[in-house]
């Protein structure tokens, strides 16, 4: 057991020395499991999307203040982050991001965009037209559930507004969580899906 454990600190300091040390992956709350996940799809109303009429950004306030001087993308990159350092306007001046979409690692925050797993324009055709703009705000903040990560800026840009039915995360390992993430989102916000949507997503709960 000795020599097992001084072997692992070994292999750790030589990683170290090598910049090679693989940085955890984020792990948003509230990701239902698979199974979990396939029943909260089957209970979704699946119905065509509405109209994008109306629709701004601006009805959806994001990065809300949390706490003291963080604001929402602030503290997801604080979770999402190793070694993460903050100035006293909670930027973040160092750290490292591991990005579960790419698989690739950051260690300057402006390659680092937070993504809404829902995104907001997606939320507003299949529901949140008709919310209040406290519960949009509320949505497009939210840290208890699996709504925000950490990602590559243009992998997220790439992303845009789609849904699964025509965009997945490139790494086919995270296809899963991807898919759990983003029922547990619509699920918990009473969201509606399309009938490509969904069948995108239970292709990808099969690879669970």
């Amino acid at each position: 057991m000795i020599a097992k454990n001084a072997l692992r600190t070994l292999l750790l300091v030589v990683a170290l020395l090598l910049g090679m040390v693989v940085v955890a992956s984020a792990t948003p709350p509230g990701i239902p499991s698979a199974t979990t996940a396939r029943t909260q799809l089957n209970s979704l109303t699946v119905a065509a999307d509405g109209p994008s009429t109306g629709y701004s950004r601006d009805l959806f306030p994001h990065w809300s203040t949390v706490s003291g001087a963080c604001n929402t993308r602030e503290q997801v990159l604080k979770r999402d982050g190793t070694n993460v350092v903050v100035d006293s306007s909670c930027a973040a001046t160092s750290g490292r991001w591991y990005s579960p979409y790419d698989g690739a690692t950051w260690s300057v925050a402006s390659d680092v965009d937070i993504d809404h797993i829902i995104p907001l324009s997606n939320a507003w055709k299949t529901g949140a037209n008709s919310w209040t703009t406290s519960k949009r705000q509320q949505f497009a903040n939210d840290l208890s559930g699996p709504q925000l990560i950490a990602v590559t800026d243009n992998v997220n840009q790439a992303k845009g507004d789609q849904t699964p039915a025509t965009w997945k995360p490139p790494l086919t390992s995270y296809h899963c969580t991807y898919a759990r993430m983003w029922i547990g989102s619509k699920y918990k916000w009473g969201l509606r899906v399309n009938s490509a949507e969904k069948s995108a997503l239970s292709s990808m709960l099969n690879s669970c």
